[in-house]
């Protein structure tokens, strides 16, 4: 081989450099996180397969989640490679601003209780 064969190559080697590093590895990066998320799950996290299916979730087996997916206490199974996403819901956030209000609906009743 002469530099000018390598020379040839050299584009063809780039290119597909440049095809991983913008596919293939936020792909294998994707199938990591899904996967991560897929064996936290727990009792009472909120989910949507992929399909589409709303539910919480009951019971958590080695490869196999059970969900109850309406008021009626619908239970479905499901293998874990369903479950597309974990709703993140912030009610953490609304339980603070409640602590807040009592604090100072109990503040206000100190007050009006000295006032008197």
């Amino acid at each position: 081989m002469n530099a000018q064969s390598l020379g040839m190559f050299l584009p063809l080697i780039l290119i597909i450099g440049v095809m991983y590093f913008f596919t293939i590895r936020p792909q294998q990066k994707k199938q990591k996180a899904d996967m991560e998320m897929r064996n936290n799950l727990k009792i009472g996290d909120e989910i949507i397969t992929i399909g589409g299916i709303k539910g919480k979730v009951l019971k958590v087996n080695e490869d196999s989640v059970i969900i109850e997916t309406s008021n009626a206490k619908t239970r479905m199974e499901f293998v874990k490679s369903a479950i597309g996403m974990v709703i993140r819901d912030e009610p953490v956030v609304e339980e603070e601003d409640e602590e807040e209000d009592v604090e100072i609906e109990e503040e206000d009743d100190n007050n009006e209780n000295e006032n008197e």
